[in-house]
C-alpha cells in the first residue's frame, strides 16, 4: 500500500509535466534496478530500501550515488559517467546562461518526472535558498537522460533509468528527499591549488566546507544559509576532525603552490562530458567546425548537443598572479588565425595554451566553433582584458 501511495503521489505532483509529449502510459519509470546493481548492493551490505545521496563533479563529469547503512553512514555504491553538462566551471547565476548549478540541493518525490522528453529526469530544486539570497534566476534544472544539456546534467537513458530506480525505491521506503551535492571538481588540494585564482574560488571553498563534513562523517551535512553563505552543521563530535582535515588540506595546497603548481583556468567551448563519451564521438569536422555524429554514437547517446564542443575538450589556460592569462593581447591574433584542417578534430583532454589566448565561452545563443574570426578575436581580447 505504501508503494502504491508513493506512486499515486508522484503521478499527481507531476501532472503538469505531461505536456512534454511523452505518453503517460509509459512504464519506463517503473523499470527495476538492474540485477548487476542489486548484486553490487548485496556485496556491499546495502539494500534497495536504504536512503541515497548523490554527488556530481563537472570537471570529472561524474555522478556518484551513495547509500546509507544501518550505522547511519553513507558508503559509495556506484559512480556514473556524465554524458553532458553545459557552460563553464562555476555556479548558475541567471536564466539562459547555460550554466549547470553548483551547490547543495534537495530532491523530493515531487521532483521526479516520469514523463520527461529526455527519457526520465528529476529536478534539482534550483534556485535554492543560497541562490535566491544572491538574486540568481532560472528554473527546471535537471538530471536527465540523452546527451543534450542547456544547463542540466545529462546521463545516458540507461544510466538515468538506473539512478531513477534507485531514487524511486528509496522514496518508496520512506526517504522524504535526498541531498544532491554539485561541485565544479573533486575538492582535492591539487584542484584547489590549480584554480586558486579563479573568481569563484571563495564560493568553491564554501562548498568544500560541506564536502569536508561529508568526507569525514559520511553523513549528509545539515545545510543552511547564513549571511548569504552556506553554513553546515551536524554532529558536534565530528567538527574537530573536519577542522583538522581543512587545516591539512590548506597546508597541502600551500606546499603544491610552493612546489610550482601553475594556476590555471579551464575554458570550455560549452561544457563537457566524460572521456568515455567524448571518445565515442567519432566524426569528421565539416563546414563551420561542425562534427557529424555517426549512427552508432547516436544510438548509444541519443541527441548530442553541440558535439564539436564536447569532443574538443577544455583549454587549460595558465594564469598570471593577477588572475589573467599569461600572454600579451597580440598573441590572440595568432591563435585566432589558426583554424584546424578539414577532417581534423582536437585531441581529447585539456589543451594547454600558455602563449596564446583561448576563445572566450560563446554566448548562450551563439553557434559553436568556427564563426567569424573577427568576432572570435573580439571575445578573446575581452577575456584577456578581464
Amino acid at each position: 500500500m505504501r508503494r502504491l501511495w508513493i506512486a499515486a503521489s508522484l503521478t499527481l505532483a507531476l501532472a503538469a509535466c505531461q505536456s512534454e509529449g511523452v505518453s503517460t502510459s509509459s512504464t519506463k519509470h517503473l523499470a527495476p534496478i538492474p540485477a548487476a546493481t542489486m548484486a553490487l548492493m548485496a556485496s556491499k551490505g546495502m539494500s534497495q530500501n536504504d536512503p541515497i545521496l548523490m554527488r556530481s563533479y563537472k570537471k570529472e563529469s561524474e555522478i556518484e550515488v551513495w547509500k546509507r547503512g544501518r550505522d547511519g553512514r553513507y558508503a559509495l555504491l556506484k559512480t556514473y559517467p556524465m554524458c553532458r553538462w553545459s557552460g563553464q566551471l562555476g555556479p548558475k547565476t541567471r536564466e539562459g546562461d547555460r550554466q549547470a548549478p553548483e551547490g547543495f540541493y534537495t530532491v523530493t518525490p515531487a521532483a521526479m518526472n516520469p514523463n520527461s522528453q529526455l527519457y526520465l529526469s528529476f529536478n534539482l530544486g534550483y534556485p535554492n535558498a543560497y541562490d535566491r539570497a544572491h538574486g540568481r534566476t532560472g528554473a527546471h534544472l535537471m538530471v536527465h537522460g540523452s546527451c543534450s544539456s542547456q544547463g542540466c546534467f545529462a546521463m545516458t537513458d540507461e544510466a538515468i533509468s538506473e539512478v531513477y530506480a534507485l531514487a524511486r525505491e528509496s522514496f518508496a521506503s520512506g526517504q522524504r528527499g535526498f541531498q544532491f551535492q554539485s561541485y565544479p571538481f573533486r575538492m582535492t588540494a591539487e584542484n584547489l591549488a590549480k584554480h586558486r585564482y579563479d573568481p569563484n574560488i571563495a564560493f568553491w571553498k564554501n562548498l568544500k566546507e560541506g564536502s569536508d563534513y561529508f568526507e569525514v562523517a559520511k553523513q549528509e551535512p545539515q545545510v543552511s544559509v547564513v549571511n548569504r553563505q552556506y553554513a553546515f552543521g551536524g554532529d558536534a563530535s565530528v567538527m574537530t576532525a573536519v577542522a583538522q582535515k581543512r587545516q591539512k588540506d590548506e597546508q597541502e595546497v600551500a606546499e603544491l603552490v610552493a612546489s610550482g603548481v601553475q594556476p590555471i583556468k579551464l575554458v570550455y567551448n560549452d561544457g563537457g562530458g566524460h572521456e568515455s563519451f567524448r571518445q565515442v564521438l567519432a566524426g569528421t569536422a565539416g563546414e563551420g567546425g561542425s562534427l557529424a555524429v555517426d549512427a552508432n554514437a547516436r544510438n548509444r547517446l541519443g541527441d548530442v548537443s553541440r558535439p564539436e564542443a564536447l569532443a574538443s575538450g577544455p583549454q587549460e589556460v595558465i594564469l598570471a598572479a593577477n588572475g589573467k592569462p599569461r600572454q600579451e593581447p597580440s598573441s590572440a591574433l595568432a591563435y585566432a588565425s589558426q583554424k584546424p584542417a578539414v577532417g581534423q578534430t582536437r585531441a581529447s583532454g585539456p589543451v594547454r595554451q600558455a602563449a596564446s589566448a583561448p576563445a572566450a565561452a560563446p554566448e548562450p545563443t551563439a553557434p559553436a566553433a568556427g564563426g567569424d574570426e573577427r568576432s572570435v578575436l573580439k571575445r578573446m581580447l575581452a577575456f584577456i582584458g578581464g
